[in-house]
């Protein structure tokens, strides 16, 4: 083969490698944008039918939340005896009923918001514990005691329910 043939058969076959090259590049990018579409599609259609579940699990979070506020606990909850380690054991009870009552909810919201919401229980569980240690004898006592504690400071059940409404909100965007 001389030059001129080598020069003439680069001279044909450099058409159709450019043009095998473009319509690789088309192609693979055209299969990528179809990838992408079929999965934007199938998230679409998994969020109308998990995003009800999930707003119902935050809603059944925020109203355990409300439930166990300890300015609203120790008004519902009354005592059933004279004895204020048996008030502060029902009290503890109640959230601990709450809190197992709700926790299949844990697998439809992040693990950050999971956590708040047991750290919220737990210092509320808490709270009750030291109001319990005072030197009251009475559950009357330890109700005005555990309430006093309320106001000196945010609830815990506030600054968690703050963080649900954040995360909640942050599923519209």
């Amino acid at each position: 083969m001389s030059g001129d043939q080598i020069l003439q058969l680069f001279a044909y076959l450099m058409p159709a490698v450019v043009t095998g090259a473009v319509a690789f590049y088309f192609f693979r990018l055209h299969t990528r944008n179809e990838d992408g579409r079929r999965r934007f599609l199938l998230h679409k259609d998994s969020q109308k039918d998990t995003l009800p579940i999930r707003l119902q699990a935050y809603e059944r979070m925020a109203l355990f939340l409300e439930r166990i506020a300890l300015n609203s606990l120790v008004v519902r909850v009354a005592p059933t005896s004279k004895n204020k380690g048996d008030y502060e054991n029902l009290l503890i009870k109640q959230i601990e009923t709450e809190f197992e009552h709700n926790l299949s909810q844990q697998i439809y919201m992040s693990d950050a918001c999971w956590n708040i919401i047991k750290t919220a229980k737990n210092t509320t569980i808490q709270i009750i514990r030291s109001a319990g240690m005072s030197a009251t004898d009475s559950p009357d006592k330890l109700r005005e005691d555990i309430l006093n504690q309320t106001m000196e400071k945010e609830s815990p059940s506030n600054a968690a329910l703050a963080y649900v409404k954040k995360e909640v909100s942050d599923l519209w965007s």
